[in-house]
């Protein structure tokens, strides 16, 4: 198979299993509603859901221009059906990308992407399952206070990991997205976790036009 039928099949396959899951995600709520006769009002769902939508678009259009050509295809397809992409399924894909030295742009790239996701999701899936079934003979060692502050390291030492690798090939570009981000979360408190669907697109826009800037000044090589 040549790339050509490659990435047919691909966007095939990953627009059928993307309509699929969306539409079992709608009916999930609809089935039980019924089931249940526990139906919402539908004018306050419609004023909700008119209030709500618009920025969900917004971002899911920002996320599609931003992590597509970070994933590559298969692995965009995979990472928006299989979800937390910021938090895990970038962070895999872009390891996986720099360990193999290779660019998401190769032929490489995409299958190494693709194949980094996919194991990233069984993986996942494999440990919410342990999860499940050892929650309640390990609640009491996870409610722990010794290991509350290890918990709350995670996610900043998985990209802090990242960020070391990343920064060090170029800190000229680095600087202005890390000010930025480091301003905007010190100076708005309410900034978040929850909002890192939006920063992380911010962050990107910003950094290439700051990228773009510098190197018509010639900063960049």
């Amino acid at each position: 198979m040549n790339m050509n039928e490659y990435f047919k099949s691909v966007h095939r396959d990953g627009r059928i299993w993307n309509l699929s899951v969306a539409l079992i995600l709608i009916l999930v709520p609809v089935v039980i509603g019924v089931l249940y006769h526990t139906m919402p009002d539908w004018n306050g769902f419609l004023v909700g859901l008119l209030a709500t939508a618009p920025m969900y678009w917004t971002v899911g259009a920002i996320e599609t221009v931003t992590y597509v050509p970070m994933l590559g295809a298969g692995g965009s397809y995979l990472s928006f059906v299989t979800g937390n992409i910021s938090n895990l399924k970038l962070p895999v894909a872009l390891n996986a990308l720099e360990r193999a030295e290779v660019s998401i742009s190769s032929e490489e790239g995409e299958i190494i992407s693709t194949i980094a996701i996919a194991v990233s999701s069984i993986v996942t899936t494999l440990i919410i399952i342990l999860g499940v079934i050892l929650i309640t003979p390990l609640t009491p060692l996870l409610d722990s206070p010794a290991l509350a502050p290890a918990f709350a390291q995670i996610l900043p030492s998985l990209f802090g990991a990242l960020g070391v690798v990343f920064i060090s090939k170029n800190w000229k570009i680095a600087v202005a997205p890390v000010l930025l981000m480091l301003v905007l979360f010190i100076a708005v408190p309410a900034l978040d976790a929850s909002t890192v669907g939006i920063m992380v697109p911010v962050g990107v826009l910003f950094t290439l036009g700051v990228s773009r800037l510098l190197y018509k000044k010639g900063v960049l090589g």
